[in-house]
């Protein structure tokens, strides 16, 4: 079902679009309207096609059948610099700016402004850059450069280059993923700003509260097609998920009753300084154990010197009674430690190796006959916790780039889980997949702990938190300022604490 307003034409419209890879339908027949003057939700899980449409916004992709029209007309995108030509603007989570050039020069980069015989106007470019961010309502040097920019100093400046070439239309994909509470709030002011000005948003979210604090239609895609579109105030946040998913998500967070065994991780005395300093907790099987806090917090520096990335200056790791050596991952992987990081891309996964090759590397020695990897046992161990894990691919010799950020995720997870762990430490497990990836990847936090596994959380999602931690460790200023159990735990006690309330928390 698609909702268009009677006697109102679109500004972009997406009309039947089709585009396959190879045998693979990634997008099948999709339409849906983006009017000037609002913010539009696109929503689905991860490879429901909801890139596929942005690529073919962008001009990167072309569809098969059906065409994408712009003030009522056709306009093929045949590339990317003809839908910028457009109007047509792509912000994405990790913006793609010059680091060695300046912030004002990133904004006017291929237009820039020109004085007589062909001298660039210095002046007329930061001119240019003071005028957008005045408009923007916020502060930025236009003169220093962009290397050093934090992720939402840069998305504003690729909002402000999208400004400068006259962009009607702005995708923005996933662009809150990597931000604070206050950056967010801080990019929605400029969003509604734009809005409001007669720009048409496209907005690409895996969470519901800023769909609906921001975007005014919805629409939903499951498994490359069109499921509806909607005005955000006439379907509820239950209804989306139903829709998305294709079925009702019994719980988002199912957590199983497990009676904790013997304490399996000890830290103490944890120091690290002008990061975090007097860390001690335990752990003990079976219990999942969440770290929550503000950004800035020290929560994912904690959990780095336990398993030995980062180095600590004071303290003690205990894995089942043995000190583990600080500084040595390597010896925190041999007692039974895994960590899932932040990072998936960066830190966790290698992009260019296979999917098999990376499900396997962790334990790429037990696979291997004189110092050759047995093809396979290795596919054997790749299968196996693909499957356990429900990860969609093509085929396991793919390049894991080419996977959706909640596939990606999964093989992560399968990676260490096939060391079977003692100990599994998780850096924002869910950030940024969708809603029933998430639902699958707490089923396996759940089952993990009941299998006799040590879990530890951190996360920014209190949801998550309150729903599947047995003990919530909340952190503030490098130092962990209160411990909740799980029936004294509510999202006022956690932030009260995290914000320096102890008394209330």
């Amino acid at each position: 079902m698609t909702r268009q307003e009677p006697g109102r034409e679109p500004l972009l419209e997406v009309r039947g679009v089709t585009k396959s890879f190879g045998a693979v339908a990634a997008v099948a027949g999709v339409s849906f309207p983006l009017y000037a003057g609002e913010a539009h939700a696109l929503v689905g899980e991860n490879g429901a096609g909801k890139s596929t449409i942005v690529k073919m916004l962008a001009g990167v992709h072309r569809p098969d059948e059906g065409t994408v029209a712009l003030d009522g007309e056709p306009a093929g995108f045949s590339s990317p610099a003809a839908a910028k030509a457009a109007g047509i603007a792509v912000i994405y989570q990790e913006p793609t700016l010059f680091p060695d050039l300046s912030v004002a020069e990133n904004i006017v980069m291929g237009r820039h402004p020109r004085k007589a015989l062909g001298m660039i106007d210095r002046a007329a470019v930061r001119a240019e850059a003071e005028r957008l961010f005045a408009r923007l309502g916020v502060r930025i040097d236009p003169g220093r450069p962009a290397r050093g920019l934090s992720i939402a100093d840069q998305q504003i400046v690729e909002i402000a280059k999208a400004l400068s070439a006259d962009a009607r239309v702005l995708v923005m994909d996933e662009p809150t993923a990597a931000l604070s509470l206050v950056e967010v709030e801080r990019l929605f002011s400029v969003a509604r700003a734009l809005r409001d000005e007669g720009k048409a948003i496209m907005f690409i979210s895996h969470r519901f509260e800023e769909i609906t604090e921001l975007c005014q239609r919805v629409t939903i895609m499951r498994d490359g097609k069109h499921v509806s579109t909607d005005l955000v105030a006439e379907v509820t946040v239950e209804e989306m998920v139903r829709r998305m998913v294709g079925r009702e998500l019994d719980t988002l967070f199912p957590k199983q009753d497990v009676e904790p065994g013997a304490v399996v991780l000890e830290v103490e005395g944890l120091a690290r300084e002008g990061v975090f300093r007097d860390i001690s907790f335990s752990v003990r099987a079976g219990e999942i154990v969440a770290f929550a806090g503000l950004v800035g917090s020290g929560r994912s520096e904690v959990v780095q010197a336990v398993f030995g990335v980062d180095g600590r200056d004071a303290g003690v790791v205990r894995l089942n009674g043995k000190k583990l050596r600080a500084g040595s991952p390597r010896a925190a992987m041999s007692a039974g430690m895994a960590l899932v990081p932040e990072d998936r891309r960066q830190q966790g996964l290698v992009m260019d190796l296979s999917i098999e090759r990376n499900v396997t590397l962790p334990r790429s020695r037990a696979l291997s006959k004189l110092g050759l990897l047995l093809g396979p046992g290795e596919r054997r161990e790749a299968v196996r916790w693909t499957e356990r894990l429900r990860t969609k691919y093509r085929r396991l010799g793919d390049p894991v780039g080419t996977l959706s950020g909640g596939n990606q995720q999964k093989v992560v997870l399968a990676k260490w889980l096939a060391m079977a762990p003692k100990v599994l430490i998780v850096d924002e497990p869910t950030r940024g997949i969708d809603v029933g990836t998430k639902a699958e990847v707490h089923r396996l936090m759940s089952s993990l702990a009941a299998e006799g596994v040590a879990v530890v959380m951190v996360s920014s999602e209190l949801p998550e938190v309150l729903g599947m931690a047995d003990r919530v460790l909340v952190m503030r200023e490098g130092r962990i300022v209160a411990e909740i159990p799980r029936a004294a735990a509510t999202e006022s006690s956690v932030m009260f604490a995290a914000m320096g309330q102890e008394a209330a928390a």
